[in-house]
């Protein structure tokens, strides 16, 4: 085996043809890409948690402190430094509790004085109130001035149950001395008093100057509407127009109920016309005329005489012939007879038409002939009734007409005489009052509590201000406290780094002083020495694993807490999937001197310590620095292998058991050209086909693409993250970076985790063995 060539076994199941995978090293597909999810915006709310801000606060303690020391001090000193303020007061009742009814009905129509507080109060603090009063302090207080009053005297108006303003006035003063604070409210309380007395007496005389003002007005006024209204009922001949309306509205009723018995009558009358008028065959004025000869004795004589003439030429034609002497006589006395009665009847109905019977009628056509006369006469009176209360219904309904007009004026007037007259009324009730009160001693403000001398402070509130100071500077510190939190970009806890990305968070790796550089072992270096660039003998091989020394004793890697934390983030590595092991990943991260370096040795220290087959690849051939921390030579390496035909095993060193690391050569001029060529590519699939895992550490990515590039080659890419360091920016450029160009980010390890190992560091104290029980 040519030096430098790692073994191809099937050692703890994981050789090229054991686990699966192909010639390429691949089983066909990679390993689920872990997807980016859509990072938070500032704008989306937040739940706080208390404990998010105690670690802020352990982490900003020392602007926490200045900030309240220096807020609590402030408000301290000013307390302790101010001098003591007192206060009195003294409270008034300025208005009665209950108006009478007479006054109550000035407010309401405006006659009465109405109270405004804040024109009052403005007064009570007027020159023209207080001066008099200023020079009376004068002779007690000769430095008593009237600025110094009005500047601490304070007057309000008292507030009541449910926020409502009540009557009374609450006066109080300020100042340094209590018993002139005492004197001065005494001699206010006076002046007040007095006030309010004058007051009083001006709102009465005022009262009383209009009342006798409006009098004559309001009588006048009275008087006018009275003879409005004698006028408007002459006019109309109407004492009250709802009145005339309501018996207009009676007869009208009436009137309804007359048309309507009339209706009726006059069809029944008309149904009996015209059934009598079928029984007679006749017109009234024939029943009428045949009524008329029936009762004429001289019209009836000759019917009789013509009747006996017709009867005997009918009894002479059947003994004669038609030409006989006897039936000629008869027929011209005949012939001679009916001129006579045609006279008569002429006489007797004059023009009107002879009835068909001849005027012989029966004793029951008698009768019925009267009935059907006394029907058509009764149906004309019925017709002249109706016709006749049409026309008074019709004047009535005129005249109703104008009713609603006239009860409109008639109500305008009475209301504004019944008005004028309970003004007048009203005022000389007033006047009669207001002059008994005058002539009595008013009833000045009413004090309902007196001036006190005040015996504590009212400011400055030392035990309250003390509270107060240090609960201010404890908000505040807090506040700058988190206004230093915001305005640092960078991650300082693990909680953030997992809500910002969303992704697993595979590593932890604590922080740790004292972290000495890594060194190969002293037999590579001495093959380094002698000018070899391949792995020494197996009987030179490393006996002891590399020193990361971490002390003065130095720690052994197995009872390490910083390189057990590499241990735990390989087994994570695992994990992520059972079916298809991750064989090649990229570790990068988001700026330079995050320790994506140190995370990419220690990682690959441990996988091969489990066993593992492990190749540590320099891809970093913008600034490569492993060989430099190692120790191991640099003249070839991955550069040199992509542009010339240097077999790969020739550059690879060997530094532990199953630990290889290929350094990254000379750096090129363009080295994203390299790692997108197809030279790469086919190292990629030879490295995964020889090695159990391979680990290639690349330049930063934030503005590079050697990570990217890398990483859709391989299964996946870790992002090393630097704990107050890393910008939450930088950190989401980079992933969106990563997300165009479809690269599986397989998680994120989170390096220099400040009081994460505090309880491991002494499990590992207290149970793993001294340095010199390893063996």
């Amino acid at each position: 085996m040519q030096a430098g060539t790692p073994p191809k076994s099937n050692q703890n199941g994981n050789g090229h043809n054991g686990n699966g995978h192909n010639g390429n090293g691949h089983n066909g597909y990679k390993p689920y890409p872990v997807a980016i999810p859509a990072l938070p915006q500032a704008s989306e709310t937040e739940e706080f948690d208390p404990k998010q801000l105690l670690v802020i606060a352990r982490r900003r303690w020392l602007a926490l402190a200045g900030v309240a020391i220096a807020v609590t001090g402030a408000i301290w000193g000013w307390t302790l430094t101010r001098t003591p303020v007192y206060q009195s007061n003294f409270r008034m009742l300025v208005e009665p509790i209950s108006e009478d009814d007479n006054s109550k009905e000035l407010l309401r129509l405006g006659l009465g004085p109405s109270f405004d507080y804040a024109t009052q109060i403005e007064v009570l603090r007027s020159p023209t109130l207080l001066e008099p009063l200023v020079r009376d302090m004068q002779q007690t207080y000769p430095d008593m001035t009237y600025g110094e009053l009005v500047s601490n005297l304070t007057i309000q108006q008292a507030i009541g149950d449910q926020d409502r303003y009540t009557k009374i006035l609450n006066i109080s003063f300020q100042g340094d001395d209590p018993q002139k604070i005492k004197d001065i409210l005494d001699t206010l309380l006076q002046g007040y008093s007095l006030y309010g007395i004058q007051l009083r007496q001006l709102s009465i005389q005022r009262v009383v100057q209009f009342v006798e003002e409006q009098l004559p007005v309001i009588r006048e006024q009275v008087n006018s509407y009275q003879a409005e209204l004698e006028a408007f009922r002459e006019q109309h001949s109407v004492i009250d127009p709802e009145f005339r309306g309501n018996d207009i509205s009676r007869l009208l009723t009436d009137i309804n109920k007359q048309q309507k018995d009339s209706q009726a009558q006059l069809a029944e009358l008309q149904s009996l016309y015209v059934v009598l008028q079928r029984q007679l065959g006749a017109s009234p004025e024939q029943a009428l005329a045949g009524a008329a000869l029936s009762e004429s004795s001289r019209y009836q004589q000759l019917l009789n005489q013509l009747l006996e003439i017709e009867t005997e030429i009918a009894e002479e034609s059947v003994r004669f012939q038609p030409d006989s002497p006897n039936i000629k006589a008869l027929l011209e006395q005949r012939q001679n007879l009916l001129p006579l009665i045609d006279r008569e009847a002429q006489r007797v109905v004059g023009d009107q038409a002879i009835p068909s019977n001849g005027g012989q009628l029966t004793p029951i056509s008698v009768g019925l002939s009267t009935q059907l006369v006394d029907t058509t006469n009764q149906i004309q009176v019925l017709q002249v009734r109706l016709s006749a209360l049409a026309q008074v219904e019709n004047r009535l309904k005129e005249e109703f007409s104008i009713i609603p007009g006239l009860a409109r004026e008639y109500t305008d007037i009475q209301l504004k005489l019944e008005v004028a007259t309970q003004s007048l009324a009203r005022l000389l009730e007033t006047r009669q009052t207001l002059q008994l009160e005058a002539a009595q001693k008013s009833v000045s403000w009413e004090v309902l509590s007196e001036p006190f001398q005040p015996g504590a402070p009212i400011s400055p509130n030392i035990p309250r201000n003390l509270v107060l100071g240090l609960f201010a500077g404890t908000l505040m510190g807090l506040g700058a406290a988190l206004l230093a939190e915001q305005l640092d970009n960078a991650f300082h806890s693990t909680n953030d780094l997992k809500d910002l990305t969303g992704l697993p968070l595979l590593g932890i790796i604590p922080f740790k002083r004292g972290l000495k550089p890594i060194s190969a072992p002293e037999t590579v270096r001495a093959k380094v020495a002698a000018g070899s660039d391949h792995e020494p003998p197996p009987e030179q091989a490393p006996k002891r694993p590399l020193n990361l020394s971490l002390g003065s004793k130095g720690t052994y890697y197995n009872s390490s807490p910083f390189l057990e934390s590499f241990r735990s983030l390989y087994t994570n590595i695992r994990f992520l999937s059972s079916d298809t092991p991750i064989r090649s990943l990229v570790i990068s991260s988001c700026l330079p001197m995050e320790g994506k370096s140190t995370v990419s040795v220690n990682l690959a220290r441990s996988a091969a310590a489990m066993g593992q087959r492990v190749l540590l690849v320099d891809a970093d051939l913008r600034h490569p620095i492993l060989h430099t921390r190692l120790g191991l030579p640099n003249l070839r390496g991955l550069s040199n292998i992509i542009t010339s035909e240097i077999d790969p095993r020739d550059v690879i060193h060997a530094v532990e058991d199953h630990f290889y690391i290929l350094t990254s050569g000379q750096v090129p001029p363009d080295p994203i050209k390299l790692l997108s060529s197809r030279k790469m590519q086919h190292l990629v699939e030879q490295f995964q086909t020889e090695y159990d895992l391979v680990i290639y550490d690349t330049p930063p990515s934030f503005g590079l693409a050697d990570g990217s590039l890398l990483a859709k080659r391989s299964d996946g890419i870790l992002l090393v993250v630097a704990l107050g360091k890393t910008g939450r920016s930088e950190l989401n450029q980079v992933l969106d970076n990563l997300k165009m160009s479809y690269v599986s980010v397989l998680g994120i390890i989170a390096n220099g985790v400040k009081g994460f190992g505090s309880g491991v560091d002494y499990y590992y104290r207290n149970y793993m063995p001294n340095e010199d029980q390893v063996i």
